[in-house]
């Protein structure tokens, strides 16, 4: 393993639970750290037991046979069991007497003076979802279906995705800064018929053109049978007759009353595509029972939520990722505790947007991304400190490890050193925290996630699968099945063996680099393969790398991971250019390809350096050193080993700069 991931942040500095926490978050689901390990325990030893416990607390048609089977690497969860993930979020706060509570406080983009809210009761949650469920139905939509979203953060996002659970269709979101290309790569994949998306999303007082990438998507979709169009910007849009229609004139005329399917507990659920190595976006498959009790049982315990005591949950995730699947909708609606979503960006109109929502909701729990919070911090202390945040009991992290003076302001300025921070570990594939603090029960350390949570049995191993020592440094792994894992990469599971079971026998390899040190605690100390994690989301460098060699002017491409100050993890890209364009380095063609690659994945995916060589350092075999260009992007001396570099004069003349 690379020195990177063995080597050791030294951190002492721990904090304990807080009085203020335990006096205002009321009843604390696990009170102490014998209550931890206890249930820890007995939730490794007798899984059955534990999930069946955990899982009768939920709604279900029909019960299981068995909890769990496990044949490696495929896992069954609440065998033979009926349920619906849709009933489970809506109708059973409903039935229980709760259809008047707020369910989802929406809030748009400030395009005025005052920004547009919508508060959702779980009544007119059913009433929307009904509605759009029956709609999708007279499309031809049927259970088994893939029905593909890309959509802007508004309330109609989340009642499509409940919609397509409660009739049985899974739902594929993509996150609308995606690209046209992209948009094709993951309907072709899904064989969707069905898009639903916006006239155009408001960010940052420009109109991001939703409709019209779909459209350029469907030249090359020819299986696309219709476009479901939510009027968000009143943008002028083409309407394709025959296939396109607007969402209110086809909703609204809908009976708000539809039955949910009976979903067997193994049905999926939903696609959701990740970036992987090879360049392939992979389809990660999630089903229906062991997600939905993974998640809403994984919200209740990290954040501790309480639906009678007045809690208000902030989640700054976009739903495209899986975050916002997790822990906006599917994790949160089931413990009836009120989820807010935002349309745009944490600085526009102003830098100090996000704590005027935290004011102004009144929110108690707020879980947001490393990358923003390093944000935060360079737009200034007086943002935060001209609102009054004082209603925050829980702060949370999550999609990347957090540096540690990054929790300390956090910590102190967010959260006035009373409230615990939660940095959870986890991915696109767990479906939910894997690993992460219980507040008011574990003692956190600033830029550990600190410990496994039920039923993740967690360790750090070598290649041989042999558990390591404390600080050593080795391969994050999970040696049993737990509910809400990944039921495979869609259409591929040869590829799903071979990316998280192979390399460890009888392991699952999370594809992190990590240590755990005395006190049992995990870090996370870098990815140990070609993903690059940029502000929590994870991006193939295949992918990068094919978008850049799409460009007329390059012929070859390596991208690599570099330290960011905000994104955390940035995008490094050296280009060889071909012999028509090699008099043409300089700002003007790095912001051509940069603007191209914008195109081709979305903006997420830009080279923030683009350096421009004659030669990329490879192998004899002719396989690219990655490895070398990381240090080279970091700015480093590298200590790797370079006794198979062809050229060894390439180095110093990449660190020389372009060539």
């Amino acid at each position: 393993m690379s020195q990177a991931i063995t080597s050791v942040l030294q951190e002492h500095r721990i904090f304990q639970p807080s009085e203020h926490f335990r006096r205002h978050i009321g009843p604390i689901h696990v009170p102490s750290m014998d209550a931890y390990r206890q249930t820890h325990a007995r939730s490794i030893a007798d899984p059955e037991s534990f999930w069946g416990e955990v899982a009768s607390e939920y709604h279900w048609i029909s019960p299981w046979s068995k909890v769990v089977e496990w044949n490696l690497p495929d896992a069954k969860w609440f065998v033979g069991a009926k349920t619906n993930a849709c009933a489970n979020c809506i109708d059973r706060q409903i039935d229980s007497g709760h259809g008047d509570e707020v369910a989802i406080i929406w809030e748009g983009e400030p395009c005025a003076p005052d920004p547009e809210v919508r508060r959702l009761t779980y009544r007119d949650l059913l009433r929307e979802t009904c509605r759009t469920a029956n709609a999708l139905k007279s499309l031809g939509v049927r259970r088994g279906d893939v029905v593909t979203i890309y959509m802007g953060m508004v309330p109609e996002l989340a009642i499509a995705m409940l919609a397509c659970a409660r009739i049985g269709a899974a739902h594929s979101v993509i996150f609308g800064g995606f690209a046209p290309p992209a948009i094709v790569d993951r309907v072709h994949d899904a064989k969707s018929r069905i898009i639903i998306t916006c006239d155009g999303a408001w960010r940052r007082g420009q109109i991001v053109p939703l409709k019209q990438n779909v459209d350029d998507a469907c030249a090359k979709l020819p299986d696309v049978e219709h476009v479901l169009v939510v009027r968000r910007t009143q943008s002028a849009v083409t309407m394709k007759p025959g296939r396109d229609l607007w969402w209110h004139d086809l909703i609204d005329s809908q009976s708000d009353t539809c039955p949910c399917e009976a979903m067997d507990a193994e049905d999926l659920l939903f696609l959701l595509y990740t970036s992987g190595s090879t360049g392939k976006p992979k389809g990660i498959r999630h089903t229906t029972g062991g997600y939905m009790v993974f998640t809403a049982y994984t919200a209740k315990m990290t954040f501790n939520l309480n639906p009678d005591r007045g809690q208000v949950y902030f989640c700054t995730a976009d739903i495209g990722w899986i975050t916002g699947h997790s822990y906006i909708v599917y994790g949160i609606l089931p413990n009836r505790v009120p989820t807010v979503m935002y349309e745009g960006a944490p600085n526009s109109p102003r830098e100090d947007r996000l704590w005027s929502m935290v004011a102004r909701h009144k929110a108690t729990h707020f879980y947001t991304a490393p990358t923003a919070i390093r944000a935060f911090m360079k737009w200034g202390d007086q943002h935060p400190k001209q609102h009054d945040l004082s209603s925050l009991i829980v702060l949370g992290t999550v999609g990347e490890p957090i540096n540690p003076e990054a929790w300390i302001w956090y910590h102190e300025m967010i959260g006035s050193s009373r409230c615990p921070i939660v940095d959870t570990m986890w991915q696109t594939e767990t479906g939910g925290h894997i690993i992460t603090p219980l507040p008011g029960c574990v003692p956190t350390v600033p830029g550990s996630c600190t410990l496994p949570f039920f039923g993740i049995d967690a360790a750090i191993v070598n290649e041989t699968g042999e558990e390591l020592e404390p600080n050593k440094g080795g391969l994050l792994v999970i040696r049993r099945p737990w509910p809400g894992m990944l039921r495979g990469i869609h259409g591929d599971s040869q590829r799903y063996f071979d990316t998280y079971w192979s390399r460890v026998p009888g392991m699952y390899v999370a594809g992190d680099g990590a240590r755990r040190d005395e006190r049992g605690y995990f870090w996370i100390m870098g990815r140990i393969d070609d993903v690059i994690n940029v502000s929590g989301h994870r991006l193939g460098t295949m992918e990068v790398e094919s978008a850049l060699v799409s460009h007329d002017a390059v012929v070859e491409a390596a991208v690599v991971g570099m330290p960011h100050e905000i994104k955390g993890t940035g995008i490094a890209a050296f280009v060889t250019l071909a012999p028509d364009f090699k008099g043409a380095t300089g700002d003007a063609l790095r912001r051509q390809l940069g603007e191209h690659v914008t195109r081709e994945i979305g903006a997420i995916a830009r080279p923030d350096m683009i350096r421009f060589t004659g030669a990329l350092p490879k192998t004899r075999s002719g396989k690219i050193m990655r490895r070398l260009l990381r240090d080279i992007a970091a700015g480093k001396e590298s200590t790797q080993d370079t006794t198979t570099l062809e050229d060894f004069s390439l180095l110093a003349k990449l660190r020389e700069g372009d060539e």
